[in-house]
């Protein structure tokens, strides 16, 4: 009988100590030129993250010129004065360094990625870039087109049109953010160099600009080299414009956009709340993590594991412009897509979600789940620079402090279930909801009618 050989395994590993973690706390400077600098030392991370925050807000865009700020920043990266749009592209591609811009309604921001090894050349291209950019008018010229040819894209995607026509409901026609944030057809048609040059001039400047740099800066004289790139940057000195409050109208009701023939229907629900200078804003966050933040969440649970109706459910509060006067807001929004039948089912119940919410409250094993996924998971959310650099950018534009985001891990390990479920049924009362639906209207306009959420309109899907 043959002996079987004993199999020697390596010993099980065995987990480490836990260490304390805080999100980083950056330091802050000031360049020569105004511009405001926040950096953040984080060892071993050799792909330094810089984002640069312009204060050209959607609202400062001229009458008439919507999507003139994403043109503008699209172009950054579109040649400069030392070098064409190609020779920008292969300084970059030289570098291993990735430039990004976008604009949204508080402001312009670029992002780039560098190793730290080309980071000089890297934060000189930028500095070009925001001192001295091209604009072309061939450049201008193609990047309209880019934007026209988007636009239809957009619009038949059910979310996108969702979204489209939840922040035309919310907010007064008079209201930037009553419009798409890269414009439309008719406004980004009238788009030329000219146009993205006189806005550029009137908005770009250090003195009301920040950058972030978060990466291993060890052996990097950063004052030096900042000063001789985006130090170099100039521009005439001003206040950092003033922003009109938000305001919206949240009266209950539904709007369906019809897609005829649509097998299955996109949901979009939205109010808009506190921002994150509101105390309530870490309860706003767990208490709405417990509703639909996860597989686990209570949404997911009913209108998915249970029902079958959906592949997932979503509640989420998405900043929209934060001020420390309290003329700041965020959307706060559930959004998902059910197959046409089950539409007004779907509806239905969820609605009873909400209003045992009301009754019932949260649990505390939901409370429990949401503050471990929330807090406990932070570090590896930050295990990059580009993701720190992001969040100390979104402080920075929300007039937030430096210590902010380390404040707020702080006060959601705090917050108590009645705290949370207090947050998450003020942030969705059932009668104060705008639902949008981008389906079939004549299969699911009766049963949605039905149920009784609100007065209910059909408009086309264009």
């Amino acid at each position: 009988m043959t002996e079987l050989a004993t199999m020697e395994f390596h010993p099980q590993p065995q987990a480490g100590e836990a260490r304390p973690w805080a999100f980083p706390a950056p330091g802050r400077g000031t360049l020569g030129n105004g511009l405001t600098v926040l950096r953040c030392h984080r060892p071993g991370q050799r792909v330094v993250a810089v984002e640069v925050l312009v204060d050209a807000p959607l609202e400062a865009e001229p009458a008439g010129l919507d999507g003139v700020a994403t043109i503008m920043a699209r172009a950054f990266s579109e040649g400069t004065d030392k070098h064409s749009a190609e020779e920008f592209a292969a300084e970059l591609e030289r570098c291993g360094a990735t430039l990004d811009a976008h604009a949204d309604h508080p402001c312009v921001r670029l992002s780039l990625e560098v190793p730290v090894s080309r980071l000089p050349k890297a934060l000189g291209l930028l500095a070009d870039a925001l001192r001295a950019p091209a604009f072309s008018e061939s450049e201008i010229e193609r990047l309209v087109r880019n934007r026209l040819d988007e636009i239809p894209h957009e619009t038949a995607n059910p979310s996108r049109r969702s979204a489209k026509e939840l922040y035309k409901e919310l907010f007064p026609a008079s209201s930037r953010m009553s419009r798409p944030r890269q414009g439309t057809e008719e406004t980004v048609a009238k788009i030329d160099a000219a146009a993205v040059r006189a806005f550029y001039e009137g908005h770009v400047r250090p003195a009301t600009a920040t950058a972030v740099v978060v990466g291993d800066l060890t052996g990097v004289d950063l004052d030096a080299l900042l000063g001789e790139t985006l130090g170099a940057w100039t521009g005439s000195p001003a206040e950092p414009r003033p922003m009109p409050p938000v305001t919206a109208d949240d009266t209950g009701r539904v709007v369906i956009v019809d897609r005829p023939g649509a097998v299955q229907t996109q949901l979009l629900i939205g109010r808009v709340g506190a921002d994150r200078h509101d105390r309530v804003w870490a309860a706003q966050v767990l208490g709405t993590y417990c509703l639909g933040g996860t597989l686990t969440s209570r949404l997911d649970r009913v209108l998915r594991e249970e029902k079958g109706y959906t592949y997932g459910v979503r509640a989420f509060g998405q900043v929209l412009r934060s001020a420390p006067d309290g003329t700041g807001a965020s959307l706060l929004a559930i959004s998902g897509s059910f197959d046409t039948p089950n539409t007004g089912p779907a509806l239905e119940d969820l609605w009873k979600v909400l209003r045992t919410l009301a009754a019932e409250g949260l649990t505390d094993a939901e409370r429990d789940v949401a503050v471990q996924n929330l807090v406990g998971v932070a570090p590896l959310k930050y295990e990059t620079a580009a993701a720190v650099a992001s969040t100390l950018a979104d402080q920075v534009e929300q007039h937030l402090p430096d210590d902010y985001q380390a404040t707020l891990y702080r006060q959601l390990a705090a917050t108590g279930t009645v705290e949370a479920t207090a947050a998450a049924v003020n942030a969705f009362p059932v009668d104060r909801l705008v639902t949008v639906l981008v389906g079939d209207a004549a299969a699911i306009e009766e049963p949605v009618r039905a149920l009784g959420i609100g007065e209910v309109s059909v408009v086309p899907a264009e």
